[in-house]
This record gives structure tokens, C-alpha cells and sequence, in this order.
């Protein structure tokens, strides 16, 4: 098996991610020369790439002047919009859906941005409750509403393949801001509209 170093070719392509991958599947005791691992540095790096270009995005990029003003002030529900994120503390996958509500303040926002700003939160290295606040905090800060509310529900395969290996355990977070804080009912009905 052959061992590589920073003078190596793998190294000087400038992707250091690769070379990375590559002695990972070294340290593991892989053969890297075999057919089926040839190719695994890059589409490894590929693959990270992806699952973490939310670091590349913003919000104003992402709303993209699609906030409208509208006399609208009933409550708005956007649910089950499925996410997938990387635990930062094993780099696992862990996935899910979201539920966002809000009520309008003469503002609403174009019904595609929501699942795209929950995107741009998850594909970072992140923390269920984390990624649960920034969410509610970057809606709250492009629309002004009333209130926001946001809920996930997530598996996270660090506890179902490794550690306690608890297939069917879910976990549960939620953000309440404004009305939906400080108004029972309001939080009420929107708890019953996704449940």
C-alpha cells in the first residue's frame, strides 16, 4: 500500500480535501489502490462540498429581494420541509423535517425562501438546537412578523448506528418568538396545525 506525503501529486492538485480522504481510507486500513477506491477521495470531497456549501451562502442571496408587502396579518404555516445536516461533533448525518410559522406584519416572504434558508442553516456543520435557533432568528430578522415560530424533528444517526443505537429515538426543538411566545393561543394553534 502505498503511504503519500505533502511532496505527492495527490497533495499538489490543490485539493488538500482529497489528499485528506486519502489517508483516512489509509488509516483505516484500506487498500486505496483498489478499484472501488480509486475515485472515493474525490467524490468524498464532492460529497462534503455539498452537504456543507451553506458556509458559501447568505441570507440576502437567498431571498433575493422576495420579501412583498401585503395586508395579511393570519398566520402563515410552512411544514414538513425536509432538511439534512452533519452533527459537528461526529460529522453523522442527521435529518428530519422542519414546521416554520409566523404571522405577517404587513411583510410576507416568497413560500420558496423558507425551505431554502433552512438549507443554507443545515448544510453546515451544526447542532439540532443550533440550527433550530438560526433559523427562527434569520426569518425573524428578514420579515419582522409578529412572531416565529419553528420546530424540528430529527434523527440523528450518531445515536442510531454508534453509541447508544437507538433506531426510533427522535429528537424535538423548538423556537418561539413574539406572539408565539407570549400568547398561549396563537402558540396553541400552531402546535395543532403541525402536529
Amino acid at each position: 500500500m502505498k503511504q503519500y506525503d505533502l511532496d505527492d501529486d495527490l497533495f499538489q492538485s490543490n485539493n488538500k480535501l482529497e489528499y485528506l480522504y486519502h489517508g483516512v481510507i489509509q488509516e483505516i486500513g484500506e487498500d486505496t489502490t483498489r478499484q472501488g477506491l480509486l475515485k472515493t477521495p474525490y467524490r468524498a470531497t464532492k460529497a462534503l462540498q455539498f452537504l456543507t456549501q451553506g458556509y458559501t451562502q447568505n441570507i440576502d442571496e437567498i431571498v433575493n429581494g422576495a420579501i412583498f408587502d401585503e395586508e395579511f396579518d393570519d398566520m402563515v404555516i410552512v411544514k414538513d420541509i425536509e432538511f439534512y445536516s452533519l452533527c459537528e461533533h461526529h460529522i453523522l448525518p442527521f435529518f428530519g423535517k422542519c414546521h416554520v410559522g409566523y404571522i405577517p406584519n404587513n411583510r410576507i416572504v416568497g413560500l420558496s425562501k423558507v425551505p431554502r434558508i433552512i438549507d443554507m442553516f443545515a448544510r453546515r456543520l451544526q447542532v439540532q438546537e443550533r440550527l433550530t435557533h438560526q433559523i427562527a432568528e434569520a426569518l425573524n430578522k428578514v420579515l419582522q412578523p409578529q412572531g416565529i415560530a419553528v420546530i424540528i424533528e430529527a434523527q440523528h444517526m450518531c445515536m442510531m448506528i454508534r453509541g447508544v443505537e437507538k433506531q426510533r429515538s427522535s429528537t424535538f426543538t423548538n423556537v418561539m418568538l413574539g406572539a408565539f411566545r407570549e400568547e398561549d393561543s396563537t402558540r396553541a394553534e400552531f402546535l395543532h396545525s403541525v402536529k
